[in-house]
């Protein structure tokens, strides 16, 4: 078997996909958060700290998902945090990705006393809960979105490299590999063009997957009052200002966590795709 044949693009894009409506829904999703996160002004031009109407006014025609407790529009608040959290959740997803990566591949690559080295780290990474981990390396660095998004990326090292680990472990004794050595080749050329290339979907899948995490992880911390300080709309943080009036204005929570959730099953079912379990 080539290492060609078994290339992340061969699964990652795949005309059939095309004919489930639920990926192509949940494309069409992440693309217009994405779309908001990029250009917020395209699809909101009300100021998101503004008073543009009265205090708790209910979803219509002139606020599509109503106003706050202070007359601001509660749908250019969700569009302008998007830029807060998807941003924030890519550059976690990002920094545990890198870190990961290359301590997973050094530790299946290398193996021997390095291995037990980084993977002892890594399950000590492993038995600290996630939340706790994230608010206690905010708490160190300061809060705001970037060092939440750093502190959210720190949970997920260990979960990549471990994964990294097993797929490097796991194809580096491939028939294919032992041919490449067997063929002249030398450790890092080997390692570049046939162990790395067929232990990435996997990974892929699971960037996929942790990005619904981070943003998950980052809303709890907005709603914690460890992401953007007010007025800047983050999700968490519009979560967190309507929890007062539930009873009585229910589209503050009800509505920005809808989008929250739409944005995080979506990427769940992305990551499915990826990893080809997708049924049809």
């Amino acid at each position: 078997m080539t290492a060609l044949a078994q290339t992340p693009t061969a699964s990652l894009f795949r005309w059939r996909a095309l004919a489930r409506p639920g990926l192509v829904l949940s494309i069409a999703v992440l693309v217009v958060a994405l779309a908001w996160a990029v250009a917020p002004t395209l699809f909101a031009s009300t100021s998101p700290t503004a008073t543009v109407g009265p205090a708790l006014e209910a979803p219509g025609a002139a606020h599509w998902f109503g106003t706050d407790a202070t007359g601001r529009d509660v749908f250019a608040r969700v569009v302008h945090g998007s830029s807060q959290s998807i941003i924030a959740a890519l550059v976690a997803v990002l920094v545990g990705l890198v870190v990961g990566l290359a301590l997973g591949v050094t530790a299946g690559a290398v193996g021997g006393a390095v291995d037990e080295i980084i993977m002892r780290v890594v399950d000590v990474l492993l038995a600290i809960p996630g939340l706790l981990l994230s608010l206690s390396v905010v708490l160190l660095l300061g809060f705001g979105t970037t060092n939440a998004a750093i502190a959210v990326g720190v949970t997920s090292i260990a979960v990549f490299a471990r994964l990294a680990r097993s797929q490097v472990v796991s194809v580096r004794v491939s028939e294919y590999v032992e041919a490449a050595y067997g063929s002249g080749g030398t450790f890092g050329s080997v390692l570049w063009r046939h162990v790395l290339p067929n232990s990435l979907t996997p990974v892929v899948a699971l960037a996929a997957l942790q990005l619904g995490s981070a943003i998950l992880q980052i809303s709890t911390l907005g709603f914690l009052g460890y992401g953007a300080p007010p007025p800047t709309p983050e999700w968490g943080l519009l979560i967190s200002e309507g929890r007062d009036y539930v009873a009585t204005a229910w589209w503050l929570t009800v509505l920005p966590g809808a989008v929250v959730a739409a944005v995080v099953l979506s990427t769940n079912r992305l990551s499915q795709a990826i990893r080809g379990g997708e049924s049809a």
